[in-house]
C-alpha cells in the first residue's frame, strides 16, 4: 500500500480552527516534511494549488506558496520520493505546464507528475479576470480533457496541432521530453470527475469520510473501479485521511474536540458559501461533500483520531477497501505528526511492512 503526504503549502494546513496549530507556509517547513516522508519510506508527496483564502480570524489559506516552483525546489533536495505539483487549469496554458513539468522531471530524475485541478472555487479565478463564466462549472472536465490531450501529445511526441473548443495549437513544440513517462493524477469525486480520471490519469485522489470510520467511503474507490473498468484502464484510488494521534485515545480525541470548538466560523461560512455557488453540482461532488458535512473544519475528509496503535489499525482497515492503491495523509501538526507516523504508527501497520524494510 503506497503512502504519501499532502504537504502544507498554505497556512494552517487543513484545519479551519483557531485552536489548531497555526503556521505560515515556507519552503523550509515543506522541505522538512518531505525529507521526513522520504526517510520514513513514503512513496509520494503532493502539493495543491490554492489562489484565494477563506479569511476569518485565522486568515485561513490567505497565505500560500506556488505548487510547481515549490516542487522544483523539493526535487533538488530529495532523491527517491515521487513529487506531484498541481495545475489550476484556468491559470496556465497546457503547453507551458508541459514544459515546466519536463523541467522538473529533469531536476528530479523522473520522479515528477502533475495533478489536474479543474476548479470549483470561483473567486480564485475571478480575482484575476480568468473566470470564463458560470457555464464553466458544467464544462470543466471537457476543458481539462483538452488540456491533458495537449500536454500528453507534447510529452510523447514533442509536437501538437490539436484543435478543440478551448485550445488550438499551431505546430506547438516541446523538447527535451520528460526524463520518464509523465504521471497524471486528478481528484474527481463526482462520476464525471472519475470518468475523466479513468480515461486520462494514472490514479485518482478521493476523500475518506467520517471520524474513525476508515471504510465509510468504500463506495468511492468502488465507483472509481467501475469507471476504470469501463475505460479499460488500471486506475485506482488514493484515499485522503487526516491523522490526529497521541499516546491515548482520550488525549487524541481531546485535541479533535478542541479544534471543533475553536472552529473559525467566518472562514467556514466563506468556504460553504463558495461551494454553494457551483451551478452544476452532483451528490458526489467535492462541493456537495462540504455542504452536507456536520463537521467541515477539515474539509469533511476522513479523520483518524486515537492512540498510535488505534490509528495504525484504522489505516490497515482503510487499505482493505477494493480499489484503494494508496493513502495520502495530512496531520494537525505536520512536523510532529510526521515523526509520530514514522516511529509510532507505521511500525504497527501490516500494510507497510515491505516499505519499512526498504526505508
Amino acid at each position: 500500500m503506497d503512502i504519501g503526504v499532502f504537504i502544507p503549502i498554505n497556512n494552517n494546513g487543513w484545519i479551519i480552527s483557531a485552536a489548531s496549530p497555526q503556521y505560515m507556509p515556507s519552503f523550509e517547513m515543506n522541505r522538512q516534511v518531505v525529507l521526513k516522508a522520504e526517510a520514513y519510506g513514503m512513496e509520494f508527496a503532493l502539493s495543491m494549488i490554492k489562489l484565494h483564502g477563506f479569511g476569518g480570524k485565522t486568515e485561513f489559506w490567505d497565505h500560500g506558496l506556488e505548487s510547481f516552483t515549490l516542487m522544483a525546489g523539493l526535487a533538488a533536495v530529495t532523491t527517491r520520493i515521487k513529487l506531484y505539483a498541481s495545475t489550476a487549469v484556468l491559470t496556465i496554458p497546457p503547453a507551458i505546464v508541459a514544459r515546466m513539468a519536463s523541467t522538473i522531471s529533469d531536476i528530479s530524475g523522473g520522479r515528477f507528475g502533475v495533478n489536474i485541478v479543474s476548479g470549483w472555487h470561483k473567486i480564485e479565478y475571478s480575482q484575476m479576470g480568468l473566470w470564463p463564466g458560470d457555464e464553466y462549472f458544467a464544462k470543466r472536465y471537457d476543458y481539462s480533457t483538452e488540456y491533458v490531450t495537449v500536454m500528453k501529445a507534447l510529452w510523447e511526441t514533442g509536437h501538437s496541432d490539436f484543435k478543440g473548443e478551448f485550445f488550438q495549437m499551431d505546430d506547438c513544440r516541446l523538447s527535451p521530453p520528460p526524463v520518464s513517462p509523465m504521471k497524471l493524477v486528478a481528484a474527481g469525486q463526482s462520476d464525471r470527475g472519475m470518468e475523466f480520471a479513468a480515461k486520462y490519469c494514472d490514479f485518482n485522489f478521493a476523500l475518506g469520510e467520517g471520524v474513525n470510520e476508515p471504510t465509510k467511503a468504500a463506495d468511492v474507490p468502488a465507483r472509481m473501479l467501475a469507471h476504470a473498468a469501463k475505460a479499460g484502464r488500471d486506475v485506482g484510488s488514493y484515499m485522503l485521511y487526516m491523522i490526529i494521534a497521541d499516546e491515548t485515545d482520550e488525549a487524541a480525541m481531546a485535541k479533535w474536540d478542541a479544534y471543533n470548538a475553536g472552529a473559525d466560523q467566518d472562514a467556514l461560512a466563506h468556504m460553504l458559501g463558495k461551494a454553494a455557488e457551483d451551478t452544476a453540482p452532483s451528490e458526489t461532488s467535492m462541493a456537495a461533500a462540504f455542504l452536507r458535512s456536520p463537521s467541515p473544519i477539515n474539509f469533511s475528509m476522513g479523520t483518524l483520531v486515537g492512540s498510535y496503535a488505534k490509528v495504525a489499525a484504522m489505516l490497515d482497515e482503510a487499505a482493505t477497501m477494493p480499489g484503494v492503491k494508496g493513502i495520502m495523509l495530512t496531520f494537525d501538526d505536520f512536523l510532529v505528526g510526521m515523526d509520530a507516523y514514522g516511529t509510532r504508527i507505521q511500525p504497527l501497520m501490516k500494510c507497510r511492512q515491505h516499505a519499512m524494510a526498504e526505508a
